[in-house]
């Protein structure tokens, strides 16, 4: 039997572009977002205008709804196990916890057999000082918890950068020291698991970033067979070993020699995935939706290459000219104020598969 009505907590663009898969699969949504005006309030059914962790509405959302899910990975966990003792909740909970502490997703991914970067706890100034001395002097440090977009982080390339006041100035909150990495280009992949345990993946995508914010996505990806199989398998891992289900994005660097090094795990519909709804039959949106509401998980093939780009502030200004291009996919997000840094839309280019 099929859910009926699907809660998502968070209202911002990725639930409105999940709110949006399920209403094409018959499902109702209600959206649980303090914020009145957001994105997600524009195509859904109902939303409740609540903090994430107001008990009253948590409790609304779960008696209205047959399944729920999250948009964003900054949720309070303690709201998703309350919610779970009366309603399926997925991705589950020990997803969301896993993937909110950088230094326990770290952990986890290498209990997994996943490698990452070297990395120390930083809970002070001496114990950054001695990490960075264990890195040569390099590293990035970032907070364990809330970053994203690259926010919260700082970056050491050699000895002679200053350490100097670098605990207290990230806000003296626990904190991770990750060693460089020399990869060669960035990727991720999107996959998703059903309830029944049926897993399938999409195409890693080639990223990359500007100022911490993903810019484009490409597929197919510049990569070997083996790298893009070995992706596919660490996702797998990764979702077997959670007991997950629904979609999850995973980053990777990748080595001169091919091998692969795991960067960060997002438990929900990812930025890198937005050129599944152009480039595939079955977008990333909508797979989610499919696995979270006990439906079949659909084909992940892609039948065009593409390269997905986001658009980002000021970045609005160019819609009109996208909007003349025969081969330009547009998706705006419904956002009203541009601002640096802000994600507007995103738009992809398709061309025929290789």
């Amino acid at each position: 039997m099929t859910a009926r009505t699907i809660g998502i907590i968070g209202g911002g663009q990725l639930g409105r572009m999940l709110a949006m898969a399920a209403a094409r699969l018959n499902f109702r949504t209600i959206i649980l977002e303090p914020q009145t005006d957001c994105p997600a309030a524009h195509v859904a059914n109902h939303q409740i205008v609540a903090a994430y962790d107001d008990p009253a509405a948590l409790a609304e959302l779960a008696k209205a709804c047959d399944v729920i899910t999250y948009e964003f990975e900054n949720v309070p966990v303690s709201a998703v196990e309350a919610l779970a003792k009366d309603i399926p909740v997925y991705p589950p909970p020990k997803a969301l916890e896993a993937a909110q502490d950088r230094l326990v997703e770290k952990r986890f991914i290498n209990d997994c057999g996943i490698p990452t970067a070297r990395f120390h706890a930083v809970d002070s100034q001496s114990e950054l000082e001695a990490a960075l001395e264990d890195f040569g002097g390099q590293g990035v440090l970032k907070t364990r918890r809330l970053g994203y977009d690259g926010k919260g982080q700082k970056v050491f390339r050699s000895a002679a950068d200053s350490a100097d006041g670098a605990y207290a100035a990230l806000g003296s909150v626990p904190l991770i020291l990750e060693s460089f990495i020399p990869f060669e280009r960035e990727i991720s992949i999107i996959a998703a698991r059903a309830t029944d345990g049926t897993a399938v993946a999409f195409d890693p995508a080639e990223n990359v970033h500007r100022n911490g914010i993903l810019h484009t996505s490409t597929v197919p990806a510049s990569i070997a067979d083996a790298t893009a199989e070995a992706a596919r398998k660490a996702a797998e891992a990764i979702l077997s070993s959670l007991g997950y289900v629904g979609v999850i994005g995973i980053e990777f660097f990748v080595l001169s020699d091919g091998n692969l090094i795991a960067n960060e795990m997002a438990p929900r519909v990812h930025n890198s995935g937005h050129w599944t709804e152009a480039a595939c039959v079955i977008s990333q949106f909508e797979q989610h939706i499919r696995a979270i509401g006990g439906l079949p998980l659909g084909n992940a093939d892609r039948h065009s290459d593409c390269v997905m780009q986001n658009l980002i502030g000021d970045d609005i200004l160019s819609v009109p000219d996208w909007l003349k291009r025969r081969d330009a996919f547009v998706h705006l997000y419904g956002k009203t104020e541009s601002r640096p840094g802000r994600k507007m839309g995103h738009v992809t280019v398709l061309t025929a598969k290789a």
